[in-house]
């Protein structure tokens, strides 16, 4: 059975419910109050502007002449007064019990309407029929519950506006027009109309509209709202843009390959809108309670009201109090909202970090975690090389080194060529310029340089051990023993220079493990690099515990081994043969940087290469689930609280008296009680983890 996106009531799926399609889903809802809260917020707050603008004035005039003025013109205005506000303010709920009828299901519109109807149609009776009934008036009673209630629903106007912000922002991020290239000429044209394979023309400082590959200009994109990369990222032909992303300082032309529905940004707000909907376990136990606490609370009205009237002397006017007063009181949207609240509010949260949870038990699975696996390349590391040391042999020079490696480099494809022309360029080294330079699969580069030869030799063909040693093999064999990759350049027949590389680690990889540590879990580096590899990186890190030289098999028998001792695994990783480890793990958080087959099996995807995103996803997690138990318990404490006060609880130690406060009382708490869940929930949106620098601890936030 679905539930009310607002107010989280249980719905019928039968062909008469209340839908609404939005994008490729369908939304059911309770009333249609609740439909033109969710397909227009602005326009219902609006809405509900208007009503309190004249319900909080009205709702004055009547307290003030019922309880000022006795005259009988006083009693004229305000049963005038009250009518209207009858008819004006408590449409929305009069709409509302209609759906429930037709519907057959009850929701919260059914108490208040029935509850201010009481109150409104016995003052109208008391004079329509002078001397037949106790002369008693409650239109300020149910003047004022109507207001109250209103303003309620206001407060949870504002508060579900904050915490759907990010949401919101992602529907509508992109630009409705975008400049298509027409053989000579640009022109304006409706988003709609744009096609995969159009050109198009995105001038700098505006927003890119459809996924595309640059095929001319350079420029930078700002990503953050779309991956949470918080950097501009450099662009040029070739390069992926992303829809939503804004373009920097050069004009681009991009090729469309995706628009619409189809762009990466759709694909996240679905995501996002999934997670939204997502249901917990905790939500079973509250849907139940609200599905039945409508007809409840009628039962109970009706019951303490006749009770009172037959078994404690209490006179009719009071009994109609006792029944508006339980009735009014009663707050199953609490229940309802308790889950949803929370996880709008927590999934826009991640989504503003760029983490998405995926799958409907995503957020409850990560909330459960005490101990994370931590693959080492591109997860821990940078996962491309950087030229870490350069040896040089007595008689020459750095220079001299750096200038023959990068010349012969230059054209190399090779994923170590870029670690050493960058370097020589930071340098201000110029390459030398060499001739027939050539690749020796399995071996390396050699070039020409004159009448001598040149070759850069890689490690893996073995010539760094055979080289013969001198003042640097203790050296390099360190580097070796540590993971590092080597490359020996030769001048003629005699080594000149050895090139060290090392995958670096990646900037935030030790906040991100001293986050997991601070929040209480066990974490341990699986990685299918060498032994030396994987301790120089745990000790950077801060990583105890290490497993290399793990295949893929190994890396599924260590999550077996430990969710066979009990514990909740989460794994982390990026890569191809990372795929099945994040499947099997309890939770699988696929890095933004990884492959597409590690993204699809991942449970939590984070959209950028911020590992720190994985300790807050994590705790994003924790905090949503606490919110749901939290907002549980709330509602329930209130009702089992006020409801018992509502029928009578205090009658015997202050008499019936207490009805001449209670009906009012009772609409502020259940107005105020649901805007409670959305408060707490809204706290969410400040989850942080924070960190100074690579070598610092983290602040947890």
């Amino acid at each position: 059975m679905a539930t009310d996106p607002v107010c989280g009531m249980y719905v019928a799926e039968g062909p008469e419910a209340l839908r609404l399609v939005r994008g490729t889903r369908t939304y059911l809802f309770c009333s249609t109050a609740c439909r033109r809260t969710f397909d227009n917020p602005e326009q219902e707050r609006r809405s509900l502007g208007r009503r309190l603008a004249f319900g909080l004035p009205a709702t004055a005039i009547v307290a003030g002449l019922t309880y000022g003025v006795s005259a009988v013109w006083a009693t004229g205005i305000v049963a005038l007064l009250a009518t209207v506000a009858q008819v004006y303010l408590g449409a929305p709920f009069y709409r509302g019990l209609v759906d429930a009828l037709r519907h057959r299901r009850a929701n919260m519109d059914v108490l208040i309407a029935v509850g201010t109807t009481a109150a409104y149609a016995y003052s109208v009776s008391v004079l329509a029929l002078p001397g037949r009934l106790p002369p008693a008036l409650y239109f300020d009673a149910s003047t004022a519950i109507l207001t109250l209630i209103l303003v309620g629903n206001y407060l949870e106007q504002l508060t579900r506006t904050h915490a759907t912000d990010a949401l919101r922002a992602l529907r509508e991020w992109a630009p409705p027009t975008a400049h298509r290239i027409d053989g000579d000429r640009t022109s304006e044209v409706p988003l709609a109309e744009v096609r995969p394979g159009d050109r198009l023309l995105v001038p700098p400082g505006e927003r890119i509209p459809a996924d595309g590959i640059v095929r001319q200009g350079r420029s930078t994109a700002e990503e953050a709202l779309v991956t949470g990369e918080s950097r501009p990222i450099p662009k040029g032909p070739g390069d992926r843009v992303l829809a939503g992303s804004v373009n920097g300082e050069g004009a681009l032309e991009i090729e469309a390959t995706a628009v619409g529905e189809a762009t990466f940004l759709a694909h996240i707000g679905e995501l996002v809108s999934e997670s939204e909907l997502s249901r917990i376990p905790l939500q079973d136990r509250a849907d139940r309670i609200a599905a039945g606490f409508v007809p409840f609370v009628l039962t109970l009205a009706v019951v303490a009201s006749l009770g009172w009237l037959a078994f404690g002397r209490a006179a009719f006017p009071i009994a109609v109090l006792v029944f508006v007063s339980v009735t009014i009181i009663a707050c199953p949207c609490a229940f309802g909202m308790a889950t949803p609240a929370a996880l709008v509010t927590g999934v826009g949260r991640a989504a503003r970090q760029g983490i998405l949870f995926r799958g409907r038990d995503a957020i409850e699975r990560a909330a459960r975690v005490d101990t994370v696996l931590l693959d080492k390349t591109g997860t821990l590391t940078a996962g491309h090389a950087r030229l870490a040391d350069v040896l040089v042999e007595p008689g020459h020079t750095r220079a001299e080194v750096l200038g023959l490696a990068a010349g012969l480099e230059r054209t190399s494809t090779h994923p170590l060529a870029d670690a050493v022309v960058s370097a020589a360029r930071a340098e201000s080294i110029a390459p030398v310029e060499l001739a027939e330079v050539t690749a020796r699969p399995g071996l390396g580069l050699e070039g020409r340089l004159g009448s001598e030869i040149v070759r850069l030799v890689r490690t893996s063909s073995g010539r760094a051990a055979s080289t013969p040693g001198g003042s640097m093999s203790a050296r390099i064999d360190r580097w070796l023993a540590e993971g590092a990759t080597v490359s020996v350049l030769e001048r003629g027949d005699a080594r000149i220079g050895v090139l060290v590389f090392l995958d670096p680690v990646a900037p935030t990889a030790r906040a991100a493990v001293a986050a997991f540590a601070a929040d209480g879990l066990e974490v341990t580096m699986v990685t299918g690099d060498t032994k030396g590899a994987a301790l120089r990186v745990a000790r950077e890190v801060g990583i105890a515990s290490v497993r290399s030289d793990a295949t893929p098999d190994e890396k599924l028998a260590a999550i077996r081994e430990l969710q066979g001792r009990g514990r909740t695994v989460a794994f982390v990783g990026d890569g191809l043969n990372d795929a099945p480890a994040l499947a099997a793990a309890d939770v699988g958080i696929a890095i933004g940087t990884g492959t597409d087959v590690a993204k699809e099996a991942g449970h939590i995807v984070l959209l950028s290469s911020n590992l720190v995103d994985a300790a807050l996803a994590l705790r994003i997690a924790r905090r949503t689930v606490a919110k749901v138990r939290q907002n549980l318990l709330w509602a329930l404490g209130y009702n089992a609280v006020l409801l018992p006060i509502a029928a009578g609880l205090l009658v015997p130690l202050w008499g019936f008296s207490v009805y001449a406060v209670l009906p009012i009382l009772g609409a502020f708490a259940m107005a105020i009680s649901s805007t409670l869940v959305l408060v707490n929930s809204l706290s969410l949106r400040w989850i942080r983890v924070e960190h100074r620098s690579r070598s610092s601890v983290p602040s947890v936030g």
